[in-house]
């Protein structure tokens, strides 16, 4: 089972226009601020953090019960002049699990519903015995000679965001997801899919619109050692030169 908490800003859209607009470089700098402190403070109880639209993140939260998730709360609510709710869903897969905890969120209110402030709404918890996080960290081979080095700045961007889209299309179809992390990278929270779809999935998109990929997989029962494990993975492709597709790393 894996355990995924949705992390929403409350009533963050009138509040960024009130009383008058405020200035777009400091809404991205508590932006990024706030997502860096959700990071620190998640990752303490070995969870992950992902943005999403910056004022929504996902988080992989096996390992945190509710005292966890409310002191949080608490944290951001002493050092910003914002708050933030949270919804709590556990499942089989990434997919479900998101969308038990988006749905006991908007049951306490909308997000900008000035009435909604601080929620914490926890549909399911992961029992530690139960606990189990896949995650695959993908990667686009030889992205440095193949583009970052040939292609303009925008141009590779675009070309990691093509591949992004295919990625999340696909993984989605299996109740997978994923998130840009950075550079050419990506993570996928993965819980039900077999190494045999994983590849067969990074066949398809290399096949279809030409961006080789390579994934490393972890599997643990927390995020930041799935995660780990996930990187390890990849060091190994990388060190046998991209001849493999996939290579998994347990620690159970």
């Amino acid at each position: 089972m894996i355990q995924m908490t949705l992390i929403q800003i409350d009533n963050y859209g009138p509040w960024t226009v009130t009383p008058r607009p405020r200035t777009e470089s400091d809404l991205q700098i508590l932006q990024a601020e706030l997502f860096a402190d959700v990071q620190r403070l998640i990752a303490a109880k070995k969870g992950l953090v992902f943005f999403t639209r910056f004022d929504n993140m996902l988080a992989i939260t096996n390992g945190l019960d509710a005292e966890d998730h409310m002191r949080i709360q608490r944290s951001i609510k002493n050092r910003y002049p914002i708050t933030i709710s949270m919804g709590v869903g556990a499942a089989e897969t990434a997919h479900d699990a998101q969308r038990l905890a988006t749905e006991a969120l908007q049951r306490e209110g909308g997000a900008q519903s000035s009435e909604r402030k601080e929620i914490l709404a926890i549909d399911s918890l992961v029992d530690p015995e139960d606990s189990f996080v896949q995650v695959a960290h993908i990667d686009i081979n030889s992205v440095t000679e193949t583009l970052t080095d040939i292609e303009s700045a925008f141009d590779t961007s675009f070309m990691v965001n093509r591949a992004q889209h295919y990625l999340m299309t696909k993984l989605r179809e299996h109740k997978a997801l994923l998130f840009f992390i950075g550079g050419d990278n990506f993570m996928s929270p993965c819980n039900g899919l077999s190494e045999e779809e994983i590849q067969d999935i990074l066949i398809e998109i290399d096949e279809e619109i030409g961006i080789g990929l390579k994934a490393g997989i972890g599997r643990s029962p927390n995020a930041e050692d799935s995660a780990y494990m996930a990187d390890i993975g990849l060091e190994i492709i990388r060190d046998g030169n991209n001849e493999k597709w996939i290579e998994v790393v347990d620690k159970l």
